[in-house]
């Protein structure tokens, strides 16, 4: 059968050409060279290919869920007492606390304390929200997913069975487990005192969502639950969009107050502020907040929250448009490199460099 339409005859000639191209290659002079580039370009393909696979799978069947049963157990063992010290914020008549699950996760209970009601968000492990909520003796009336990776959803089914008025909030595209009241961009959910607005981020998911508790009715600051968008210093993978679509989701959190307090989904801030360094060396605010971290994490203790003020001092994820970085990265990626790059070029290029650090 034709592929896609083409005839027969015209698959045959492009398959001759390709396997013509590919020996001229292999018997040119720089043999060695197209070699080896024509054995990286397939393994970065059948990498991705099996990534593609890989994260199907996770995200599609009961073998995702599986492995983060499996992940619970672990972390579990390993850090019983979860894999941080925290400290929750108290405001006027607010309490937000982060609870360490997984191996770097973080969940948070956001809590009216006058009417002691509460909201879960990304409540991976169920056993240590559920010992949290008993802790606080609150009762738990709402559930907020930032998106449906297991490691930020896997918690909804025991905790809304245990909680019969529990409603799980989050958005309609990304198949979250056990969702009741989908969200769209913009929309608040509201608990006691609690004004809680829904912000669409796509990127790392197609219905990524973050959620920013609003200062004003308790006269604080205004906090800013990220998930998987935003990180200390950090920005999250783009599994689900494109360098174009992670750039616009970013630019919705820039457009925040500077004094929002971030509470991302995981605890990666040593490992992001080291990243940090390398693209920007002399960045003095990156050096003050990269002490702090590491005195933090040799007690154990987490490193959030930060401002949103803070991470446009040093967050180079959110320093795009700085001329900095810019010159940090090179020529950019035209024929003559003096065009430089567009934002969303910068950004694929940070996140490919930021994986290659990390794999050093």
């Amino acid at each position: 059968m034709a592929w896609q339409g083409w005839p027969s005859s015209w698959l045959w000639v492009a398959s001759c050409g390709l396997l013509l191209l590919v020996l001229v290659l292999l018997v040119s002079p720089s043999s060695c060279r197209a070699r080896r580039t024509l054995r990286s370009l397939f393994m970065a393909r059948s990498q991705r290919l099996l990534f593609r696979i890989g994260y199907s799978l996770y995200t599609r069947t009961w073998l995702g869920y599986l492995f983060y049963r499996q992940q619970l157990r672990r972390a579990r063992n390993r850090y019983p007492k979860g894999h941080s010290r925290t400290q929750p914020r108290l405001f006027n008549g607010v309490k937000v606390l982060p609870i360490p699950v997984l191996s770097d996760n973080y969940s948070y209970l956001i809590i009216d304390t006058q009417a002691r009601l509460a909201v879960a968000v990304d409540p991976s492990d169920p056993q240590a929200v559920q010992a949290s909520i008993e802790k606080e003796g609150v009762n738990l009336v709402a559930i907020l997913c930032t998106h449906k990776h297991w490691d930020h959803s896997g918690g909804n089914r025991d905790l809304s069975r245990r909680h019969q008025d529990c409603r799980v909030y989050g958005s309609p595209q990304d198949g979250i487990p056990y969702l009741t009241h989908p969200l769209c961009h913009q929309d608040v959910v509201s608990v006691g005192r609690l004004q809680i607005q829904a912000l669409a981020t796509p990127g790392h998911t197609q219905g990524h969502l973050v959620y920013l508790l609003d200062g004003e009715p308790y006269k604080g600051p205004s906090c800013l639950f990220s998930g998987d968008l935003l990180f200390l210093s950090g920005c999250g993978r783009t599994f689900e969009g494109t360098a174009e679509t992670m750039l616009s989701s970013l630019d919705t959190v820039l457009g925040l107050g500077d004094d929002t307090l971030l509470w991302p989904g995981h605890e990666y801030a040593e490992e992001n502020l080291g990243f940090a360094g390398v693209v920007e060396p002399e960045n003095l605010a990156r050096e003050r907040k990269m002490q702090w971290v590491q005195r933090q994490r040799m007690e154990r203790r987490s490193t959030c929250p930060s401002t949103l003020g803070e991470e446009r001092s040093y967050n180079p994820f959110l320093r795009t448009h700085c001329l900095v970085l810019q010159e940090a990265l090179g020529p950019g990626p035209g024929p003559t490199g003096d065009d430089g790059y567009s934002r969303a070029q910068l950004l694929e290029k940070l996140r490919q460099l930021k994986d290659l650090h990390k794999s050093k």
